[in-house]
């Protein structure tokens, strides 16, 4: 088949069908320092919704077990993947060793004063910075992003801009998140939190890792600077 045939094949499907969230959308054409944010939950949801990894469909994955809401729009970044390179990262940054990658897409938190009411939406985000995070020796790096021109959190350009109280209320939701009533084993930690020149590297490497597992999607995949 010609390119050109590809080409328009590709375009018919891109007309007649939704994309897949997760390989079927660009991470964008100036990423790392602008990207594409999948979202899957947003603060009033009273379930955790993620990506069906298989279908593309947004599926219920538990309700969430006490009141604490998840303090921002939450979702992924597009053709990213946390293999190798996003866990050799979290390893140096926290002098451990012994990590792995946890298998799914960079998790993206972003931050606007807009009300978005449902999930399942696309918006263009920069990152500012990131939490290091780990999941029962899994790294599980959260990006920190702001949603491009938002009247409050737009002109933000690093992790440093943000109010403590707000980095706070996020760790405390990501640490406790899982816990279950009566616990006191918890697997989730946050080892530190980084700027964003840290976060570009680290999507950057988790776009490097995406290719290498999934190098039958190349032709789909942006030119990114070095």
């Amino acid at each position: 088949m010609s390119k050109k045939e590809i080409d328009t094949a590709r375009r018919l499907m891109s007309l007649m069908f939704k994309a897949h969230p997760w390989h079927g959308v660009s991470i964008g054409d100036h990423a790392p320092e602008v990207v594409t944010a999948y979202i899957e939950i947003v603060p009033t949801d009273t379930v955790k919704y993620e990506v069906d990894k298989a279908s593309g469909f947004l599926k219920v994955d538990r309700p969430q077990r006490f009141s604490n809401f998840c303090p921002v729009y939450y979702g992924l970044i597009p053709q990213t993947y946390c293999g190798e390179g996003v866990a050799a990262l979290f390893e140096l940054r926290a002098n451990r060793s012994d990590m792995i990658g946890d298998g799914d897409p960079l998790d993206i938190c972003v931050l606007t004063e807009k009300t978005i009411p449902h999930s399942d939406i696309l918006l263009t985000a920069l990152p500012i910075g990131g939490l290091s995070m780990a999941d029962g020796g899994e790294a599980d790096d959260k990006i920190i992003a702001v949603m491009r021109d938002d009247a409050v959190y737009g002109n933000y350009r690093d992790l440093k801009d943000c109010p403590i109280t707000l980095l706070d209320r996020l760790q405390h939701y990501f640490l406790t998140y899982k816990h279950a009533p009566g616990s006191t084993h918890h697997k989730v930690e946050i080892t530190s939190m980084y700027g964003r020149e840290e976060a570009l590297k680290v999507i950057r490497t988790s776009h490097d890792d995406y290719k290498k597992k999934f190098p039958e999607l190349e032709s789909m995949w942006p030119a990114m600077k070095a």
